[in-house]
């Protein structure tokens, strides 16, 4: 495979282990104790390496990154598939796609009938080497969830680097000849995070803004944008700890809390799957090292798993969480609020 065509918002994106941690901050918390419900959603991450390195992100993932999830994890992964009734397989990173067995995980999920979902930043989709990607995800079905946090070019690139706007037009016109957007099989869905310390504004009112300015500026439909709050973890909380608004944006996400969100956060239906295969409630528990809680063990993996049933189990919750909770909700599938 040729080299990545990498780029970067700026050189202090790039992981950084000097980075200010906001994780002490967030373990003490007196957000409501949940539990789990049914499970219809294994989001496994399949490693930390990413073409782009985003000032959003909250994996903290770069070009620098080397974690990827090996073939015999990926095997796991299918094995767990199979002895739960899983509706839905979310992949997601880094950029998912430039694991080695990415293809080979995706053919195996499709053939059970199950949802595919591919985070995918969409940039990756030109890199050397990936050229036939968009054209397998359309044959296998895939839904696409692509980040592209404004439908401005300069709000895109502030985010996440010079050229990313316009790499992004490219491969969601591409995803469109293909059929994504208007083939009901072949789901098309759009990701906006703010920027700053603002909270997502009302998702259908902004879905309507992107369909509209996205269609006329550049003839591209799809078919929901999922808005989705930035939690103060990683690269973008160790960005509010240097600035000193760690505390401000806390009391934002506090301020805003929603008792009833707590009915419909995703932790409650979905498991999370880090490279390794050790299970966590949600991806921002996997990025701060908060493991599943299950048999008074230290870290649960995935291979103990495959006769647990996980109904009612509690979920480890931190500060982070009232990001969820937070005014309209958020989840990896957008707002929580209908």
């Amino acid at each position: 495979m040729r080299p990545l065509l990498v780029r970067y918002w700026h050189p202090e994106h790039e992981d950084n282990p000097a980075m200010l941690d906001t994780r002490p901050l967030l373990l003490k918390t007196d957000f409501p104790a949940i539990n789990r419900a049914a499970l219809d959603t294994l989001q496994v991450n399949l490693g930390y390496k990413c073409n782009l390195s985003c000032t959003h992100c909250h994996v903290n993932a770069g070009p620098t990154r080397t974690e990827q999830m090996d073939r015999a994890t990926v095997d796991l992964v299918l094995d767990y598939i199979h002895s739960h009734r899983i509706a839905v397989l979310d992949l997601t990173g880094g950029a998912p796609e430039l694991n080695r067995h990415f293809k080979y995980l995706v053919r195996r999920a499709r053939a059970t009938g199950m949802e595919v979902i591919d985070r995918c930043n969409l940039t990756i989709l030109g890199e050397p080497g990936f050229e036939d990607m968009a054209q397998f995800l359309a044959e296998q079905g895939v839904t696409v969830t692509a980040s592209l946090p404004c439908y401005l070019e300069q709000n895109v690139e502030r985010q996440r680097g010079k050229g990313v706007y316009w790499e992004s037009i490219a491969a969601l016109k591409q995803l469109n000849g293909l059929g994504y957007g208007t083939d009901p099989e072949k789901q098309l869905n759009l990701v906006y995070n703010p920027d700053g310390l603002n909270l997502p504004p009302a998702q259908s009112g902004l879905e309507s803004d992107y369909k509209r300015e996205l269609k006329q500026q550049h003839g591209i439909v799809f078919n929901q944008l999922f808005t989705i709050t930035n939690m103060p973890i990683s690269r973008f909380g160790g960005m509010l700890l240097a600035k000193g608004l760690y505390h401000q944006y806390m009391g934002i996400l506090r301020d805003s809390y929603r008792e009833d969100n707590l009915d419909t956060l995703m932790c409650k239906n979905l498991l999370s799957i880090d490279y390794q295969g050790f299970a966590y409630d949600c991806d921002f528990n996997q990025m701060l090292k908060l493991p599943l809680a299950l048999n008074s063990k230290p870290k649960t993996h995935l291979s103990d798993l495959l006769d647990q049933q996980l109904l009612n189990n509690p979920i480890i919750t931190g500060e982070h969480c009232f990001g969820c909770t937070a005014g309209q909700g958020s989840s990896c599938g957008g707002a929580l609020e209908n």
